[in-house]
């Protein structure tokens, strides 16, 4: 698996530099990064290459052409999604994604067949070990630092999704919405001390999945404000349903719980109590969490320049987040504040929550 996999899988999935791509789903904004993205792989070896994009719809019959799957990767920015941020890294996958258990995914492709040499795991242990070193995670907000309770004997840090994103729609069993991962965590660790953190899109009121107030019983501690990496420091265990907050967590050698069935469950690194006896056997293996790490970050994710769109390696991509996290504010800014009021305006009037 080399660097370039990422325009590999495009190639073999039919397209070809100077093809027309139709983006659907896509919002207009995300439309013009993904074209921006791809046009320096249009332009690969042909002067006059140039990657033709039209911006789509549902509406579009796609069933005859191929397919490629987008999602924004696992080392993203400084900064949330959800406030239009310019993501480093982007993941494509030609079989589906890699938050859909439903179906098999590259990644999934890649962690049951690897076959890697000790160069590449070493390079993935290195990156891992930089990743908990630097405090690298997928959004890397600034936050207060959190203080484990002088008395808790065990510490369990739920963390809360957005309950309409689609890792969850397809890839949760019966624990769907946070007021059900916070239940099944009181149920498994009655007497742990459990922290509740929302998803960073809902508590800025941008994304479903706040919780009602007969439910705030459920937990020992609300936290807000607290820098993830914080917690990560001083907590027992973490339960999430497909988080991505769970491979972090695998990451820094955490006692993971996973209530749904996200990537880096059912390969034997963490508890997964609600994984299906199909996906079980489809996954089929128990990997290293080096493999793990060289699959996702360095084979799965391909990451460029937010300068001059050149391509970037994982470890390009963490000195350009650390350099960010460094000169970043701690302050919200009004202009952010009034973004997300107007986003979060948009959202309900269009339904989304």
């Amino acid at each position: 698996m080399q660097e370039h996999e990422p325009l590999q899988r495009l190639l073999s999935a039919g397209w070809q530099p100077g093809q027309r791509i139709l983006t659907i789903g896509f919002s207009k904004r995300k439309h013009r990064m993904l074209m921006r993205w791809l046009r320096p792989w249009g332009e690969q070896g042909r002067k006059d290459a140039a990657v033709r994009f039209v911006w789509g719809n549902q509406g579009h019959a796609v069933s005859k052409l191929a397919q490629v799957h987008v999602e924004d990767g696992m080392i993203r920015s400084v900064g949330l999604g959800a406030d239009l941020v310019t993501p480093l890294s982007w993941v494509f996958d030609t079989k589906g994604m890699y938050f859909d258990a439903t179906r098999p995914s590259d990644l999934e492709h890649m962690l049951k067949n690897c076959q890697l040499g000790p160069e590449r795991l070493q390079r993935a242990a290195d990156l891992r070990e930089r990743l908990v070193a630097q405090k690298i995670t997928k959004y890397n907000l600034a936050g207060e630092v959190w203080q484990r309770p002088g008395k808790a004997k065990h510490v369990i840090l739920v963390a809360g999704q957005v309950e309409t994103d689609a890792s969850i729609r397809l890839g949760a069993a019966h624990v769907r919405s946070n007021s059900d991962l916070l239940q099944a965590a009181r149920q498994m660790r009655p007497d742990s001390y459990i922290v509740y953190k929302p998803h960073p899109d809902v508590q800025a009121g941008l994304r479903a999945g706040a919780l009602s107030a007969q439910l705030h019983g459920l937990y020992d501690e609300l936290v807000t404000q607290a820098d993830i990496n914080s917690l990560y420091a001083h907590i027992d265990e973490l339960h999430v349903i497909s988080s991505l907050a769970g491979f972090e967590a695998l990451l820094r050698g955490i006692k993971v719980v996973c209530h749904g069935m996200p990537f880096y469950a059912g390969w034997g690194l963490c508890e997964a109590p609600n994984m299906s006896q199909e996906v079980l056997a489809r996954r089929g293996r128990a990997a290293t969490l080096d493999e793990l790490v060289a699959c996702v970050l360095l084979s799965y994710a391909s990451y460029r320049s937010p300068y001059d769109g050149s391509e970037w390696t994982a470890e390009q991509a963490l000195d350009e987040l650390a350099a960010q996290s460094a000169h970043s504010s701690r302050q919200i800014t009004v202009f952010t504040k009034l973004r997300r009021r107007v986003l979060a305006a948009w959202a309900r009037w269009r339904g989304y929550f």
